[in-house]
Order: structure tokens, then C-alpha cells, then sequence
């Protein structure tokens, strides 16, 4: 089993910089061990927290990370405080090379549609829901696995 909380603190460390930069605070909550790749785990992490921290406004960034057990599955999400992506963008957003505000914010436009690619491949769901101007929560499920430690 991949411990969540140990991806979590290599994605952060990977991010320091850019945490930083942002004066970004983050808030975390416990995580659970779940039946994933401990690589794409990182890099599930990673993008969401990192476009979390380059979609701030006028705020500093607060992002909270958390997760729940529903059913047979966990429920993580990342939330974060920042401008919020319009309705008719938000299913688009899981797709290659989407980008929704142009040159103003740093990106490939791949970082969503690689952590779609990830989520499936573990049997997953993501999805956002957001509100202009006061920021969105990505959630992601993966399933509970056997490894009950």
C-alpha cells in the first residue's frame, strides 16, 4: 500500500519553491494508506496542489487537503481559495491542453488531464466543483483496497 501522507510530503517538497514564493499555507488532514502507484500518487498531488497555488487571487493561498472513507472508496479533495473556474469549464478542464486563463498563469495544460489519467487508471473518479471568486475543491476517489494496516 501507498501511504498518502508520504506522497503528499514528496509532492510538497517537490513544490517548496513555489509554496514559498506563493506564501502559500496549507492545511492538511489525515490521509489514509490506499493500493496505488506511490509515483502517480506524488504526481496527483503535485499538479492539483501546484495549479492550486498558481490560481490564488488577491489572497495568499490556503489550500486544504483532506480525505474521507465513503463505501469502498476514499474521497480526497484539495481546496483551495483561489479566482474559481466558470461552470462551462469545469468539465473541460480534465482534457488535453486545456487551459483557461491563456498566458495569465504558468502551465503545459496537461497537469489535469495526466491526474484524470492517473485517477482512472486506479479505478477512480475526479472532479471539481468551484465558485468564481472563491476558489475549488478537486476531488478524487480511489477504491479501498484489501491492505487493511
Amino acid at each position: 500500500p501507498t501511504d498518502c501522507s508520504e506522497a503528499l510530503d514528496i509532492a510538497l517538497a517537490n513544490l517548496k519553491e513555489a509554496v514559498e514564493s506563493g506564501k502559500a499555507e496549507i492545511i492538511r488532514g489525515p490521509l489514509p494508506k490506499v493500493m496505488a502507484d506511490p509515483i502517480q500518487m506524488v504526481q496527483l498531488f503535485q499538479n492539483l496542489i501546484g495549479n492550486a497555488i498558481k490560481s490564488h487571487g488577491e489572497e495568499r493561498p490556503r489550500i486544504h487537503i483532506s480525505s474521507k472513507q465513503m463505501d469502498k472508496e476514499w474521497v480526497f479533495s484539495v481546496r483551495d481559495n483561489g479566482i474559481g473556474i466558470p461552470l462551462e469549464h469545469q468539465k473541460k478542464i480534465f482534457e488535453i491542453f486545456q487551459r483557461l486563463h491563456g498566458d495569465q498563469y504558468p502551465g503545459s495544460g496537461i497537469g489535469l488531464a495526466i491526474c484524470k489519467k492517473i485517477v482512472e487508471r486506479h479505478g477512480g473518479r475526479i472532479w471539481v466543483e468551484s465558485e468564481l471568486g472563491k476558489g475549488s475543491t478537486f476531488y478524487f476517489t480511489i477504491p479501498v483496497g484489501e491492505g487493511k494496516d
